[in-house]
């Protein structure tokens, strides 16, 4: 059975989502090693993020989004010590 055009576009994002992920990992680990503080690489990450997501989506689609990520992160799915069962 073949994969069909939404299984590959499936696909694709999440390869593109695996190697932004790598990017940021990359940013975040070169500005520890500049000294920088972990809390201000984080502040500044999301509110880039937030930026970026206003300007393609609008306050509405960010907001969206932020209740999303607010949903997601109390149902433990960020949480450095969440085990997969």
């Amino acid at each position: 059975m073949e994969p069909s055009l939404n299984d590959i576009d499936d696909m694709i994002v999440h390869e593109k989502r695996q190697a932004a992920l790598e990017y940021q990992n990359e940013a975040w680990a070169d500005g520890m090693a500049d000294g920088i503080e972990p809390e201000i690489i984080a502040d500044a990450a999301i509110a880039h993020a937030i930026r970026e997501t206003i300007r393609i989506h609008g306050e509405q689609g960010a907001e969206v989004l932020l209740e999303s990520l607010r949903e997601r992160m109390l149902a433990g799915e960020f949480s450095p010590n969440r085990t997969l069962q």
